[in-house]
């Protein structure tokens, strides 16, 4: 369940603020405290935080933390307000293994509401704890960019595989990519890193390019592991209960079984994709087993790791590479 905003702002004014945010996203929101905040930051052992850059605009006094973790808040509340939609539109049961919002007894699509409140909110909370720092216009920027970029990558996604249309033609790598580029990437990787930067005084065009290399590839990293746990994760460790198949998703993994399959095979997916049917699913699932797309993902979190390594080392020069580092990290191998 969502915090409601009202006590998420009562829990910046306590004395020691909360570090977690929601539990919401076990996605890149996971930084939202002071040392994500500002990447220059770092832990001392008394458990405060101490800026490596003493002219950043962004120091570790208390007003400058709540600060850091108000914006927290902000990517939380913003993660929360596209999953709040994204469930009603995908018709999903389930959301960090609670039954979706829309689908509380005495919610329905009051929840459409709700994530326009939710969406609201973040541009409160930001007017009224950073309206007068001078990164403010950069964050109010770059959340209004990053909703609109991930509204377009929502658009992408439902119109190629609309409900009950169902049509592989339209999945080709190159779709999938873009979906991914804008439905995920720029607000779950981008997004945080970059309003870090933008506290930590890191405005130039040229650090932002070099994240935004990283970062998005990073997203993709991310959302083709997500596709691959849909199918085969474990709902008790993810949560939620996966649809692609039932929802004719244009995932990593149809895209990726659409280049391997022979023509009875292709025959067998067009003939079962998209279905509610249980045993149509399963036998989507048999052909993907039968592909060995499994192995597939394997091979390819491997490689795309050694991708984003190589990434780090070209890009992170003028950037903590630690960041960087600690992210891909903490995705690599994930289960949920």
């Amino acid at each position: 369940p969502v915090t409601p905003p009202r006590q998420a702002e009562r829990s910046l004014h306590s004395p020691s603020p909360p570090i977690t945010c929601f539990g919401l996203a076990p996605s890149a929101i996971l930084l939202a405290e002071p040392s994500w905040a500002h990447p220059r930051m770092m832990k001392l052992p008394n458990g405060h935080y101490s800026s490596r850059v003493p002219s950043s605009p962004l120091s570790d006094d208390p007003e400058s933390l709540r600060c850091a973790l108000a914006v927290g808040w902000c990517i939380e509340l913003f993660q929360a307000f596209f999953l709040v939609a994204d469930d009603i539109m995908d018709a999903s049961l389930t959301r960090r293994g609670q039954p979706c919002w829309y689908k509380k007894e005495g919610i329905g699509l009051d929840a459409i509401n709700d994530a326009f409140l939710l969406e609201s909110s973040v541009y409160r909370l930001l007017r009224r704890y950073c309206g007068q720092q001078p990164y403010y216009l950069h964050l109010l920027e770059l959340f209004l960019q990053t909703g609109y970029q991930t509204e377009l990558g929502q658009t992408l996604d439902l119109i190629t595989a609309p409900v009950s249309q169902v049509d592989l033609s339209r999945f080709s790598e190159q779709r999938y990519k873009a979906i991914v580029k804008y439905k995920t990437a720029f607000y779950s990787f981008y997004l945080p890193v970059a309003a870090a930067m933008y506290m930590a005084g890191i405005n130039g065009k040229e650090e932002h390019e070099n994240a935004k290399a990283i970062l998005l590839e990073m997203g993709e990293f991310f959302q083709i592991q997500d596709d691959y746990l849909d199918c085969y994760g474990d709902p008790a460790l993810t949560g939620k209960v996966g649809t692609d198949i039932q929802d004719n998703k244009c995932s990593w993994l149809v895209v990726e079984c659409l280049r391997r399959v022979t023509p009875e095979q292709r025959q067998i997916l067009e003939e079962n994709y998209g279905c509610k049917e249980p045993e149509k699913v399963a036998k989507v699932k048999e052909l993907y087993n039968a592909l060995g797309m499994e192995a597939a993902f394997r091979e390819y979190e491997e490689s795309s790791y050694r991708r984003l390594q190589e990434l780090i080392g070209k890009h992170a020069q003028r950037l903590p590479r630690e960041i960087f580092l600690d992210l891909a990290q903490k995705i690599y191998k994930r289960q949920k």
